[in-house]
C-alpha cells in the first residue's frame, strides 16, 4: 500500500522537483533562453540576413505546436523516464547538429529536431510531474522550477558568448558544448530520478496526509476531473486556449524592450545606453515572478491573475510614460517580467483548476498548441507594429488590450468551472 514518508521527513517529491529544475535549467534554457547569442555570429559567418538564420527558431515553435498532442498522449500512457529521456536526447542531438551545419537548410532541420525535443520539456514536464507528485505547494513548485529557464539563461549566456568569441567558428564550439551539457547534465535525472507517479515509489503525493483545507485554494472543488474528450468541447477550453495565445503574444513584447530603450538615443542617451539593463530587469522580474505567482496561486488563483495582469499594466505604464526616470523604467521592465511569468505558471495552473488533474497532460498539451503557434508569429507581428506609424505607443496600447483580454478569459473560465463543475 502506498504511503507517504513521515511528516517533516524527506519526500521523494523533492527529488522530482530537482529533476524538473535540471530539465528547465539545462535543455530548456540552452535551447530557448540562449538562442539569441547565436543570431549575429552565425548569420555573419554565412553572410545571410539575420531573418534567414532565425527562421530556424520559427521552425522550433512550429515543431513544438505540431508535436505537443503526441507528447501529451505519450506522457499520459508511457513511463515518463522513457518519454522525457527521448526528448532530452532530441534536444541534445539538435544542438550538436547545429554545430555541424554547413547550409541554412540544415539549421532548419535541426530546428525541427530541437522543437520536437524541447516541446514536452518546456511545456509539459514540470506541470505534469508536479501535479502528479504534489497536492500542496503545487504553484510554488511549478513557479520555482520554471524560474530556472531564466536562471539558466543568466548562467549560460555568458558561457556561450565566451565560447563564441573564442575563434572564427566559436559558435560551433558553443553549440557542441551546449549539446553535451544537455545530454550529460539532464539524462541522469530523467533516467534515474524521474518517476511518473508516487505509486511507482510506493508513496502518496506530497501533502496527501494533510487536511484538505491545507492543500486547497479558493477555486478548489470536490468534483470529478474531466477527461480531455469532454473538456475540449467546452467553452472554457477555448477560453483557456485564447488566454494561452494572448499571454504568449503579450510576453513577446519583452524582445522589443531593448529596441524601445534604444529609440531614445537622441533625446535620452542614458536610457539608450542602458538597453541591456532594461532587458535584464525584465528577465529578473520573470524569474522572481514565477515563484511569487506560484505561491499566490496556492492561496488564490483569482489573486494570481490579478497580481500578474496588474503588475504588467503598471509596468507598461511606467515604461511608456516615464522612460526618462531610469529607476521607474527599470521598475516597469521588472513588473512587466511578472506578467511574462504568467505564460508558464498561470496557464497550467488555470487548466488544472478548471479541468482537474486526471487528464491534465492531454488537455494542457492542446491548450499550449495555441501558445506555440502564437510564438511563431508574435515577433513578426510586434515588429510590424513597432515599424508602423503607431510605433512603440501602439505596441504598449495593444499590450494593455492583450492583458485585459487575458484577465477576462481567465475569470470567465473560472466562472464556467464554478457553474458547471462546482
Amino acid at each position: 500500500m502506498a504511503q507517504e514518508t513521515k511528516k517533516g521527513g524527506f519526500h521523494y517529491a523533492y527529488a522530482i522537483v530537482a529533476a524538473c529544475i535540471a530539465i528547465t535549467c539545462l535543455p530548456c534554457a540552452l535551447v530557448l533562453s540562449c538562442a539569441g547569442i547565436f543570431f549575429t555570429p552565425v548569420s555573419t559567418f554565412f553572410g545571410v540576413p539575420k531573418a534567414t538564420f532565425t527562421l530556424y527558431f520559427s521552425i522550433v515553435n512550429l515543431a513544438m505546436m505540431c508535436t505537443l498532442p503526441v507528447w501529451g498522449k505519450a506522457l499520459s500512457k508511457v513511463d515518463a523516464r522513457v518519454t522525457l529521456s527521448a526528448a532530452v536526447v532530441a534536444a541534445g542531438v539538435g544542438l550538436i547538429g547545429m554545430s555541424r551545419c554547413q547550409e541554412m537548410w540544415q539549421f532548419y532541420v535541426c530546428g525541427a529536431v530541437l522543437g520536437i525535443g524541447v516541446a514536452p520539456l518546456i511545456i509539459l514536464s514540470v506541470p505534469t510531474l508536479i501535479n502528479a507528485w504534489c497536492v500542496k505547494k503545487v504553484g510554488f513548485f511549478i513557479g520555482l522550477c520554471m524560474a530556472f529557464t531564466g536562471i539558466g539563461g543568466v548562467i549560460f549566456n555568458p558561457v556561450g558568448t565566451a565560447l563564441i568569441n573564442s575563434g572564427a567558428e566559436g559558435w560551433r564550439t558553443a553549440y557542441l558544448v551546449f549539446g553535451i551539457i544537455v545530454l550529460v547534465g539532464t539524462l541522469p535525472f530523467t533516467l534515474l530520478v524521474v518517476r511518473s507517479r508516487p505509486a511507482d515509489k510506493g508513496l502518496l503525493p506530497y501533502g496527501a496526509d494533510e487536511a484538505p483545507e491545507a492543500c486547497a485554494n479558493d477555486a478548489a472543488t470536490e468534483v470529478e476531473d474531466m477527461p480531455a474528450s469532454a473538456a475540449m468541447k467546452t467553452s472554457a477550453f477555448f477560453m483557456l486556449a485564447g488566454f494561452c495565445g494572448l499571454i504568449t503574444l503579450n510576453q513577446t513584447i519583452y524582445q522589443f524592450l531593448p529596441s524601445y530603450a534604444q529609440s531614445f538615443a537622441e533625446t535620452l542617451p542614458a536610457v539608450a545606453a542602458a538597453s541591456g539593463v532594461v532587458a535584464s530587469a525584465a528577465m529578473a522580474g520573470q524569474a522572481i515572478g514565477k515563484v511569487v505567482l506560484g505561491v499566490i496561486n496556492d492561496k488564490s488563483v483569482k489573486l494570481g491573475i490579478c497580481v500578474g495582469v496588474g503588475a504588467g499594466i503598471v509596468g507598461v505604464t511606467l515604461m511608456w510614460l516615464m522612460p526618462g526616470v531610469m529607476a521607474l523604467l527599470l521598475a516597469g521592465a521588472f513588473l512587466f517580467g511578472v506578467v511574462y511569468a504568467m505564460t508558464t505558471v498561470q496557464t497550467p495552473l488555470l487548466v488544472r483548476t478548471v479541468f482537474g488533474s486526471a487528464d491534465y497532460t492531454n488537455i494542457y498539451s492542446r491548450v499550449s498548441m495555441v501558445g506555440s503557434f502564437m510564438a511563431t508569429v508574435a515577433a513578426v507581428f510586434w515588429g510590424f507594429v513597432c515599424d508602423s506609424a503607431g510605433g512603440y505607443p501602439l505596441m504598449f496600447i495593444l499590450g494593455y488590450v492583450c492583458m485585459a483580454a487575458c484577465a477576462v478569459l481567465a475569470f470567465l473560465s473560472l466562472s464556467w468551472m464554478k457553474k458547471n463543475r462546482g
